[in-house]
């Protein structure tokens, strides 16, 4: 079990507060790490705070709107100063929206790229200066989507050509990026979680239930525990011979 130990490790995690950002902070917590997460708001971070401060004391959060790339040095200077330099990153912190391509308006395209592309590249960016790269050490975990491995089936209703494509570009910058920062023993990899209730998904997997479980092999939707192992071993000794990968965690919808 000692390949799967992150103690003395410190994590940041985007979008932390609520969902797969406080499952996956959850289980890097559990398997040793210190965790900071960030999120806009300041009530979420601080119930979240509170359910991990029962498994580490070693719990804090920042308060940020990602989006406002201005304020992402200040951000990972914040970080830093908490539990010493980040050993992790999680690019969590997403959005979507949803309209037919024909009406997709373009402020709502610029604002999913924002957040879910070009923030976390500045962060990343900002990260590895301050942490990875004087250090030659580092894990980042980017968190994708199987909505960037295909286009959406063509018997549903979701339109959401600007996410989709965000995430597709997030899998790609992953292994663009392990390429190129592998020299510097930095890994790079990718989670694509299929379908997992969330404040952002809980209205399309009510609505869609009976036509989406079908096209899911183990026949049920992600739960609590099921993106950790996976989140774990990509940031984990375990996986140090892994990178530029995409896994997907979605009960073999891609299959």
């Amino acid at each position: 079990m000692r390949l799967f130990d992150l103690t003395g490790k410190v994590a940041l995690i985007t979008g932390g507060s609520r969902g797969l950002g406080l499952q996956i902070a959850e289980g890097l917590a559990e398997a040793g790490a210190a965790v900071i997460l960030t999120a806009r708001k300041q009530a979420e971070l601080d119930d979240a705070q509170a359910h991990l401060q029962k498994i580490t004391p070693r719990v804090a959060t920042i308060a940020c709107d990602l989006s406002d790339l201005d304020s992402i040095p200040g951000v990972v200077d914040q970080a830093n100063a908490i539990f010493g330099p980040i050993d992790i990153l999680v690019n969590n912190a997403g959005t979507s929206w949803a309209s037919p391509t024909e009406d997709h308006p373009l402020d709502g395209w610029n604002k999913v790229m924002t957040l879910n592309l070009t923030a976390p590249f500045v962060l990343t960016q900002a990260v590895a200066k301050a942490s990875f790269l004087p250090r030659k050490t580092g894990n980042i975990l980017n968190v994708a989507s199987i909505g960037g491995l295909s286009g959406n089936r063509a018997d549903s209703d979701m339109f959401t050509i600007a996410y989709n494509s965000s995430k597709a570009a997030m899998i790609n910058f992953t292994r663009a990026l392990a390429t190129e920062w592998g020299r510097h023993g930095i890994n790079v990899n990718a989670l694509a979680p299929g379908f997992f209730p969330s404040k952002m998904s809980e209205k399309l997997i009510d609505r869609l239930e009976q036509t989406l479980l079908p096209s899911i092999p183990l026949h049920r939707f992600g739960g609590d525990e099921d993106l950790k192992g996976a989140a774990i071993f990509l940031v984990s000794p375990a996986a140090r011979h892994v990178t530029g990968q995409c896994l997907a965690v979605d009960g073999g919808a891609t299959a």
